[in-house]
């Protein structure tokens, strides 16, 4: 009898390789199909649940200024029917069983993921991989999931602590894709047509741009022999995976210093940052380590200058973004109008500061061990492993366990933070705002 790993004696046969496993007796695996379908699994004997993912290598920075909001508007429609399954019958099928199914749109990839009982897996993985592989697409669903996308965008621009962000975006890399809302403008949403995304859905969801993941109570072979079927009509030829990610998008300046929403808001809302290095680069644990500890959380310099020393802001904090060849950081605040000039004083005096002097050992040390230990708390529950291994495959093409991970934030030093810093921090700056500003000068925040 054949073992369920293995191919049809038609077909190459599947490459499957072991890439990790623990004491407590999980294991992670990895199968390359043929289609070049990438199947990976981790083991969790622990656990009652099981969380899948699809995952497709596609997103707004593969889209054409005429596709804007494309990869986002096909993420709607493959839930308005397949050609065995209704929009009502692909959402109540996981609801009968208590589990939970959804997706979301990024800028360098999709997912489709559903949690629910172990026992449930063989069913998420047939309604997820229904309505991947067999979306029907039609002119109806396309014209009413338009008006759908028009309420969601409307929604993010009443909401100026979203808005910002993607503004934000918009300076700092311009009309460059990684610059472009990931939903769109209403002027795109309103101008695609059905064959417009059906042709995107056709050359974009392939199976070697596919990544299967699964984790929790999951055996590997199961996994492997329900993902055959799902994907039976796209595992007949014979294809490699597609490759990693790369990208030659290269900026030294933003396409624009400052951008400005006039609203008679109740608060400002700010963005100040600029571009790093892409998620590819070594120095990305030094990064992250550095980002913890300028505004990761309540002990962050931000945090304690801005809030607690002078009550000037509610929320306060900086992020990273890294994409495959470049990123970005910044600062967020939320305050009243007429401190806005101090608190962007105060963020952008930090960041000169920090530029030129590092971080303290002790700073070093205490975001250090913040994000090991938020590491490995966010990483209790099955769906947070699963687009961990997901991630891995897809954006670096390894498998890197949380332990090696763990020791790699270890090891950064004082040095490797204070070099990142003068790099990121000293770089030209891009500034957002949202709020009653529209004659407000904001050029000297990010002047040189």
């Amino acid at each position: 009898m054949r073992a369920a790993h293995e191919a049809p004696s038609n077909r190459k046969r599947a490459s499957t390789r072991t890439l990790g496993q623990d004491s407590s007796g999980g294991i992670v695996r990895r199968t390359v199909l043929p289609g070049g379908l990438r199947v990976i699994t981790e083991s969790m004997p622990s656990m009652l649940s099981a969380s899948l993912g699809i995952w497709v290598g596609v997103g707004s920075s593969d889209e054409t200024a005429r596709l804007a909001g494309a990869s986002h508007y096909l993420e709607h429609l493959l839930f308005k029917g397949t050609r065995r399954r209704s929009a009502l019958q692909i959402a109540s099928e996981l609801d009968a069983v208590g589990g939970e199914l959804n997706a979301f749109t990024a800028k360098e990839h999709t997912c489709y993921y559903a949690t629910v009982l172990a026992s449930d897996l063989p069913l998420a993985v047939d309604v997820v991989g229904d309505l991947v592989t067999s979306a029907i697409i039609r002119g109806a669903d396309v014209d009413n999931e338009r008006g759908v996308i028009h309420e969601e965008i409307a929604m993010r621009d009443d909401e100026p602590g979203d808005a910002v962000y993607d503004l934000f975006s918009g300076a700092l890399f311009g009309d460059n894709p990684l610059g472009r809302p990931v939903l769109g403008t209403t002027q795109s949403i309103t101008d695609l047509s059905r064959t417009q995304i059906a042709g995107y859905y056709r050359r974009r969801y392939r199976s070697q741009s596919m990544v299967v993941a699964a984790a929790g109570a999951v055996d590997h072979a199961d996994v492997l022999r329900l993902v055959r079927k799902a994907f039976a009509d796209q595992l007949s030829v014979d294809v490699d995976p597609d490759p990693i990610r790369q990208s030659d998008i290269v900026r030294t300046s933003p396409a624009r210093q400052v951008a400005l929403i006039d609203r008679p808001t109740e608060q400002a809302h700010i963005l100040l940052g600029g571009f790093t290095p892409g998620r590819h680069d070594e120095r990305r644990y030094a990064l992250s380590v550095l980002n913890t500890a300028l505004g990761g959380g309540m002990s962050s310099r931000l945090f304690q200058e801005i809030r607690e020393k002078r009550g000037l802001a509610y929320s306060v904090g900086s992020s990273v973004s890294q994409y495959a060849g470049v990123g970005s950081y910044n600062v967020y605040a939320g305050c009243a109008p007429r401190n806005v000039d101090e608190v962007l004083g105060l963020i952008r005096a930090e960041l000169d500061r920090v530029a030129v002097k590092g971080l303290s050992t002790e700073e070093v040390a205490r975001a250090k061990g913040q994000l090991r230990g938020g590491m490995v708390l966010g990483m209790e529950d099955s769906g947070s492993r699963m687009s961990w291994i997901a991630k891995s495959e897809l954006s670096f093409g390894e498998y890197r366990s949380v332990p090696q991970v763990l020791e790699d934030i270890a090891a950064v030093s004082v040095q490797d933070v204070a070099d990142i810093a003068a790099e990121v921090l000293a770089g030209p700056l891009c500034l957002s705002v949202v709020g009653p500003f529209a004659d407000h000068d904001f050029t000297e925040f990010v002047a040189a």
